[in-house]
């Protein structure tokens, strides 16, 4: 009886290898943008259960939101980025700003990304 080997060759497991090692690049690529979102987020939130920010002005509440960014190494979200306007019971703060990072030679990786928090007068954001 003969017996034949299978499994993969040398070459099927360098082409499996080159498509993973491209996707764990263009991860890590990807991470530190999607973390920066987050920390915007988390600082948003923070300010919208922090009681009496909806009373302070906007230069204020904007101090306060680049205070808590600078925390989480935060460097994309800039002054220009932030929109602060009166809501109903208080401020509704816009937060955005486009991110864009060198992939493969003239190729980018573009992330946009948009953030929307209220602050209301009793301190819980709703």
């Amino acid at each position: 009886m003969k017996r034949t080997q299978r499994g993969i060759t040398l070459l099927g497991f360098i082409i499996v290898l080159a498509v993973v090692g491209f996707f764990a690049y263009v991860g890590m690529k990807l991470f530190p943008m999607y973390s920066e979102y987050y920390s915007v987020k988390t600082a948003l939130k923070g300010l919208a259960s922090e009681p009496g920010t909806a009373a302070s002005d906007p230069a204020r509440i904007q101090d306060l939101f680049f205070r808590r960014l600078y925390i989480s190494y935060s460097e994309n979200v800039k002054p220009e980025n932030v929109k602060i306007r009166r809501a109903d019971n208080g401020w509704q703060m816009d937060v955005q700003y486009e991110v864009r990072r060198p992939l493969v030679f003239n190729l980018d990786v573009v992330g946009k990304f948009h953030a929307t928090q209220t602050l209301t007068r009793g301190g819980d954001g709703i």
